[in-house]
């Protein structure tokens, strides 16, 4: 079979058009459910300002309120996504505004965010309209029964990626022998029933090693059809279980909704869609702009590939420097405790000022800043701004010393080093890191 039968075969369309419907409901949940659990004020709103991904500092939260509001109407475009009502423009515009969010602040960091960004915008141009729609409605023109099969693709590709790293980040000597584990549910021992379970030495092996073992074979395992359904009852264990154990929002349930592209179409639309006639060609339809779409394809794979290894070709350990961290698929890796002391010197006087942290941030903010160099840098470099306002030259040094996983404190900055006086570099180490003690 070559490229062009392969992914540009017509296949029946009811697993995009039902995974659109859960897709657009999950996006709405997540926005809206996003203010009422208090994250949006704990987060967005609190806050005097927000650690935003380096360069987007101009990226800061709506004034008063106005963060309510702009959740609401990202949770709007979700039930648009859902209805299929402006479909194209409704997805691109949660695309963009879930976007702005992430890069708005990451004390609240977390792998699912980013996955979310890449799979809306996947879907704004997935034909995921074409059915079931109020755009199909208004315009029968705009009806399908049929996808050509690089949607399907498409989606099981970025999660196989997702995935494979997920579980190979996980060989490492504190997964393998428990000790993330161990810690990881010592925190969850005052739960109701299950609280005592999640004790045992053999629950955490079971969780540890059957964790590597599901992200690293659950996508192959689904695709092989004999192994299939086992595949999915192990997927609905799983997921529910992060999903009351560790409250990971909505990914345990999107993850799911994933499983619609791996059986038979005919299935799918006789469960879910029982008026929509099923499409039983084999037409190949190659589009005018086949060699752009597969260029495109191509890259963003090769990012999608290359990018979680990036750390590799950075000095030292990355759960000791956070480098290349971020989107890398590196989940519940590592715990990680600490205590900073920023130290301000008026460089006219000499004069030293201890910085109480209480003045400046919140106690969510508090903890990436005592532990992780970028967030130590970023207020380093808000200090020297804050204090330029009033007309005084400082210098920052920071005493910082961190814990990771269960490890003796250990420093983690270079306290001689004025961090206000640096300049970040996103693609080299920084010297000012005090080398590792974890190997």
């Amino acid at each position: 079979m070559n490229i062009n039968s392969f992914l540009f075969k017509q296949i029946d369309n009811s697993p995009l058009i039902v995974f659109r419907i859960i897709f657009g409901l999950l996006c709405f949940l997540e926005s809206v459910g996003a203010i009422f659990t208090g994250w949006v004020k704990r987060t967005l709103i609190d806050p005097e300002f927000t650690f935003t991904f380096i360069g987007f500092e101009w990226l800061q939260p709506l004034p008063g309120y106005g963060m309510y509001a702009y959740y609401i109407v990202m949770g709007i475009f979700g039930l648009f996504i859902m209805l299929g009502y402006k479909y194209r423009f409704s997805t691109i515009m949660f695309t963009v505004m879930w976007l702005i969010t992430y890069l708005m602040q990451k004390s609240s960091y977390n792998n699912h965010y980013y996955l979310l960004i890449l799979l809306s915008a996947i879907m704004a141009i997935l034909p995921a309209h074409k059915y079931a729609s109020i755009d199909a409605k208004n315009n029968p023109n705009l009806k399908m029964i049929s996808m050509p099969n690089w949607c399907r693709v498409i989606i099981i590709l970025q999660m196989f990626i997702v995935y494979t790293y997920g579980s190979v980040a996980k060989i490492y000597p504190d997964w393998l022998d428990l000790t993330v584990m161990e810690i990881l549910m010592k925190g969850k021992q005052h739960y109701y029933i299950v609280g005592d379970l999640l004790q045992q030495h053999w629950v955490h092996y079971f969780l540890a090693y059957g964790g590597i073992l599901y992200d690293g074979l659950i996508i192959p395992l689904l695709l092989y059809k004999p192994t299939r359904k086992a595949a999915f009852f192990a997927s609905i264990f799983f997921h529910l279980f992060n999903s009351i154990v560790f409250q990971v929002g909505i990914f345990p349930y999107l993850s799911l909704a994933f499983t619609l592209f791996f059986f038979d179409s005919k299935t799918i639309n006789r469960l879910f869609l029982k008026r929509k006639p099923y499409y039983e060609g084999s037409e190949i339809s190659i589009p005018s702009n086949r060699n752009i779409l597969l260029g495109v394809f191509s890259v963003y794979f090769v990012i999608q590939i290359f990018l979680p290894l990036r750390h590799h070709v950075i000095e030292d350990n990355v759960l000791w420097t956070e480098e290349a961290h971020r989107m890398s698929w590196r989940m519940m890796l590592r715990s990680k405790y600490g205590y900073a002391t920023y130290y301000v010197v008026d460089n006219k006087t000499n004069k030293t000022t201890t910085v109480n942290l209480n003045d400046y941030l919140t106690k969510k903010q508090q903890r990436p800043a005592s532990t992780k160099p970028d967030f130590i840098w970023q207020f380093s470099q808000r200090l020297k701004k804050e204090y330029a306002a009033k007309g005084q030259d400082i210098s920052v040094f920071v005493d910082c010393k961190i814990s990771v996983n269960g490890r003796p404190f250990s420093p983690l900055i270079d306290k001689e080093v004025d961090l206000a006086a640096i300049d970040w570099d996103t693609f080299k180490h920084s010297s000012w890191i005090l080398p590792s003690k974890l190997d």
